[in-house]
């Protein structure tokens, strides 16, 4: 398969000279997979509901299913495979489109690559993945065990409570995150199936690039800028680098799925919709 053009990454990283076409039919359905957090489930589909929605009134058969926040990525997983296959139950048809930000891109590429599904996906398409780990999972294992245990014990209550089915492992899953655990553990393990097309993309905002950023991430920015260079508040683009680099937009981690109280131009719906274009342009 050819390599996407220069022309292409541009329309995805929201140039302005290119517009957005008026609707997108993707050939298969397009799953939203979220990433670690309690934001993930605060209404179902969590926060990229919205971006399903407006897909959605644009012709792509778009979901955005709920998994555990604060969990492993085997057991985010094993919740996710089940999603997918109801999504292919209700669709009538035997492959999918992954789209997923975060911690969300780990749970998709072990999907593919440990569970099976490289038979059910076409591709897959990350946002600000930790693919070498984000140095604030090992800040955080590094302060006092007091307030270690406090965050802990208060996030696995969160999560556990978040969905019917739900259950967390706070202390495992951002040990997962880890650069040591990522690139010594997962990546070797977890390997990119033939079969299936991996595109990436990177945020960048704060300190380095001067984008704005939200208050609530600029210390961590600032923290994980000083050990990775430019990032979104939460993961470098250095570590979003996964298949083929569409680039880098300019927002943080919570502006690329529209949660943000700052203005600016960036749109969260709008680089939905650009990798939505993308597939269609591929006939996914």
């Amino acid at each position: 398969m050819a390599k996407i053009t220069e022309n292409a990454i541009r329309r995805i990283t929201s140039l302005p000279e290119f517009p957005l076409p008026p609707i997108w039919a993707t050939r298969y359905p397009v799953v939203l997979m979220h990433g670690f957090g309690m934001l993930a489930g605060i209404r179902r589909g969590g926060h990229l509901s919205t971006a399903a929605a407006f897909l959605r009134q644009r012709g792509v058969r778009a979901y955005s299913p709920n998994v555990t926040p604060y969990h492993t990525v085997e057991a985010r997983s094993t919740m996710w495979k089940a999603r997918i296959e109801h999504v292919l139950e209700e669709c009538k048809t035997d492959r999918v489109n992954l789209i997923a930000h975060s911690m969300g891109g780990l749970d998709a590429r072990y999907l593919i690559s440990v569970m099976g599904l490289h038979t059910v996906v076409n591709s897959l398409v990350t946002l600000s993945s930790p693919h070498r780990g984000s140095y604030l999972a090992t800040y955080l294992q590094s302060q006092p065990e007091r307030l270690t245990t406090i965050v802990t014990e208060f996030a696995n209550w969160l999560g556990s409570n978040a969905l019917v089915e739900g259950n967390s492992d706070f202390e495992t899953a951002v040990r997962q995150l880890t650069p040591d655990f990522v690139i010594h553990q997962f990546n070797p393990a977890v390997l990119d199936h033939p079969s299936v097309k991996y595109w990436s993309l990177a945020g960048q905002a704060g300190k380095g690039p001067a984008t704005p950023i939200n208050p609530v991430l600029r210390v961590f920015n600032s923290v994980l800028y000083e050990m990775e260079g430019n990032n979104d508040g939460m993961v470098s683009v250095e570590s979003a680098k996964w298949g083929e680099f569409l680039g880098t937009v300019e927002a943080d981690h919570m502006q690329q799925v529209g949660l943000s109280f700052m203005a600016g131009k960036f749109s969260a719906n709008d680089i939905f919709s650009r990798i939505a274009a993308l597939l269609v342009e591929y006939d996914f």
